[in-house]
């Protein structure tokens, strides 16, 4: 029985065991092999102490080890949590001490990089992989064991009769990951999956997208992103082919394609921008079935783009949020009709348009996207309220032989639904800024900025553009005139590339409501005024 997201893949070992499962570079595990490597670290993960529910914090580039990390977390019964390889010491320590994770799988050059920000995170063990026998150690932190991760993913791997079987007990209702997606104010929270959180979400997206075993999936989006784990979860799902691969340049995924013959790429806007100026080999052209995007808008030009530069290929246009990993799609027959719909509800969802008293909209009338159904997550971890806050019941969901009521997940997403009950995307209700297909908080930029101290006051904002569907602009004000060369210098030491400011706008003053807070609507019309002149 499918109750636990391993399961998957022990499944197509056992029907499917010589058929490719993952590629990474010049290398290919047939599913045997995939299912041998899971199974040896879910056991030396069990071996480490790894019980139910315990954390496991997965700090790599897309490899092979990532996977077996992440899916051997699940045999051991744990818990485990991407942490995005763009991250910096100050993010990844947050997500390791918010998560509480135990144990840590990276290699010695993350680990040097990011080892002075990990004391007092709560880590008790740190693996890594490319350590070789004799090699040197490098030096741990405070009361953290440093071991090596478990040899090679083919010829040392003991045969999977002979490795001990983790315990796992539970059921598909218990945590299998947590994910951790920036929120609008403060640090990046994470979002409690279940089991059968990415198990219904595999089997509702191979669905619509048709997936089978005949398809070679490139996964170029980070595996921290839930539609970056969906290549994985999609393709084990129906015993597909998952080709990794870590984007470097637009070109790089035109070549992936013409090699391994990759049938279906799931990108963000601004990755598709660069991908339609590549000169595209003759056979990518012809194997492509689908592409599909998500993480944002794609603006109407460049989707006819794509759509003359892979003219087989069906294009898919999805919308969802980290909190319910999909929540709707437009069918391909449908994007010549309304190519701005964001479409309906994926299967096994039900998506509601509802005005802030929890009444349904009419047509065409704007309100809160609200997603019920299996793909709801469990919560945001160690934040009952902001849990309370967006997981709530719907009114006139709560029948009298629940025992709970049911939680949907308010998205904060203003939509319309027309008369034939395709969706359109209005705007956010919050202050998010979703850029380069990342959610990015502005607390967290502008936190960056006063770190410096070379700015007394700072708000950051997320607006239009074609290419990243929003850049940062930063507003500061100062003691003395703004160096702003130097001030991103020092701003890039503890911001990844992808939050690090487009623009800088130096100000004198910022102005404040009358609560005395920075008035952010203010200043937005301000910056938005002056880009119109």
């Amino acid at each position: 029985m499918i109750t636990a997201l391993h399961h998957h893949v022990e499944q197509q070992a056992r029907i499917r065991p010589e058929a490719a499962a993952l590629t990474s570079s010049d290398t290919t595990l047939t599913y045997e092999q995939l299912w041998r490597a899971v199974r040896q670290a879910g056991a030396q993960l069990a071996g480490l102490g790894v019980e139910r529910h315990d954390r496991v914090a997965v700090y790599l580039e897309k490899r092979f080890e990532t996977v077996a990390a992440l899916w051997g977390t699940s045999v051991a019964g744990g818990v485990f949590v991407p942490v995005n390889p763009l991250l910096k010491g100050k993010q990844v320590a947050h997500v390791v001490r918010d998560s509480g994770a135990r144990i840590l799988v990276t290699s010695p050059g993350r680990l040097a990089a990011v080892r002075d920000q990990l004391d007092g995170t709560g880590l008790t063990a740190v693996l890594l992989v490319d350590q070789p026998d004799g090699g040197t150690t490098p030096e741990g932190l405070p009361g953290v064991a440093v071991h090596r991760w478990a040899p090679g993913t083919e010829d040392h791997l003991a045969d999977v009769a002979t490795l001990p079987q983790a315990p796992r007990p539970g059921t598909d209702a218990d945590i299998a990951a947590i994910l951790y997606t920036s929120g609008s104010t403060g640090a990046p929270k994470g979002v409690v999956l279940s089991h059968r959180n990415l198990l219904v979400g595999a089997t509702s997206v191979s669905g619509y997208l048709h997936n089978t075993a005949d398809d070679v999936l490139l996964a170029v989006l980070p595996l921290s992103f839930d539609a970056g784990l969906s290549q994985l979860t999609t393709a084990f799902a129906v015993g597909a082919h998952v080709v990794l691969l870590d984007y470097l340049r637009p070109r790089g995924v035109a070549v992936a394609c013409e090699r391994h013959g990759v049938t279906g790429i799931t990108g963000v806007p601004p990755l598709w921008t660069q991908l339609a100026t590549v000169d595209w080999p003759p056979r990518a052209l012809r194997t492509l079935r689908y592409f599909a995007n998500t993480g944002g808008h794609m603006p109407a030009t460049l989707l006819r783009e794509l759509r003359d530069l892979f003219p087989a290929a069906a294009p898919y246009l999805m919308y969802g949020l980290t909190e319910a990993f999909r929540s709707t799609y437009l069918d391909p027959e449908q994007v010549d009709l309304r190519p701005d719909s964001i479409g309906r509800a994926i299967p096994n969802a039900e998506i509601l348009v509802l005005r802030p008293d929890g009444t349904p909209c009419a047509a065409d009338e704007p309100g809160e996207l609200v997603h019920r159904g299996s793909l709801v997550a469990l919560g945001y971890w160690n934040d009952p309220e902001r849990t309370a806050a967006r997981f709530r019941p719907v009114p006139g969901y709560d029948e009298p032989w629940r025992a709970a009521p049911e939680a949907a997940v308010w998205s904060g997403d203003t939509v319309v639904r027309d008369a034939e009950g395709y969706l359109y995307f209005v705007g956010r209700a919050d202050e998010m800024i979703k850029t380069s297909g990342y959610r990015v908080s502005p607390t967290e930029v502008e936190d960056a900025a006063l770190g410096t101290g070379l700015v007394r006051e700072a708000v950051a904002l997320g607006m239009p553009d074609d290419r990243l569907g929003q850049r940062i602009v930063l507003v500061v004000a100062a003691p003395e005139t703004v160096d702003t060369d130097r001030l991103l210098k020092e701003m890039r030491q503890s911001l990844p590339t992808f939050m690090l400011p487009a623009e800088v706008r130096p100000a004198d003053s910022l102005p404040r409501n009358p609560n005395g807070k920075l008035d952010r609507s203010g200043i937005r019309a301000q910056v938005t005024a002056e880009a119109s002149a």
